[in-house]
């Protein structure tokens, strides 16, 4: 059997976003934007939780740049409506199954600010390019990177022998992901 078939693509082409719905500062809003931007410039479909905030400036920034933009969201869960960006919408039967939406099929994942909900996001993200496959974790903007010197400080992320941290990656521009998009292209596994 080859390594594709017709038809299907040769690496993943999603790109994963997690940020809050309470934006840090307007230039994080505007960070949110150019990142959608950028990973829609790639070709990449851009997947989020769908609501407002940094998902909505992220979304509105991909569609605008001509990419498709999927809410992957909780069945039976009323959040609020949809920001006005999103194309599709993908309604998950747990958690796990939400989670497992995002990562398996992700080229890159960007986490910017947020709340508990993004916290959990980036955690799992990072366990799961740490242990599963080595997906380009990127953490992008000043208060995702306090968060992560925070976490590095106090030993919850880490790297070790069995456990290196070469799939993340830290930003301060959109600009910033070219290069992790292109370095870690060739990492990424056939579907």
């Amino acid at each position: 059997m080859s390594a594709t078939s017709p038809g299907v693509p040769t690496r993943p082409c999603h790109a994963v976003f997690f940020g809050g719905c309470v934006p840090a500062s307007r230039q994080e809003e505007r960070l949110a934007y150019d990142i959608g931007a950028t990973l829609a410039g790639q070709g990449l479909t851009l997947l989020h939780g769908g609501y407002n905030g940094l998902m909505e400036h992220a979304a509105h920034g991909a569609v605008e740049s001509g990419g498709s933009v999927v809410a992957v969201t909780l069945a039976g869960t009323a959040w609020g409506a949809f920001n006005p960006h999103v194309t599709t919408v993908t309604h998950q039967p747990t958690m796990g199954a939400r989670m497992h939406t995002y990562l398996d099929h992700a080229s890159v994942i960007v986490s910017m600010a947020g709340g508990v909900g993004t916290l959990h996001e980036l955690t799992a993200a990072l366990w799961y390019a740490g242990n599963i496959r080595p997906v380009p974790v990127v953490v992008a903007g000043p208060t995702a990177r306090r968060l992560l010197a925070f976490l590095r400080d106090e030993r919850w992320v880490y790297s070790s022998p069995t456990r290196p941290l070469d799939f993340l990656h830290e930003v301060d521009s959109a600009a910033d992901l070219i290069p992790v998009l292109d370095r870690d292209e060739s990492r990424s596994p056939a579907w």
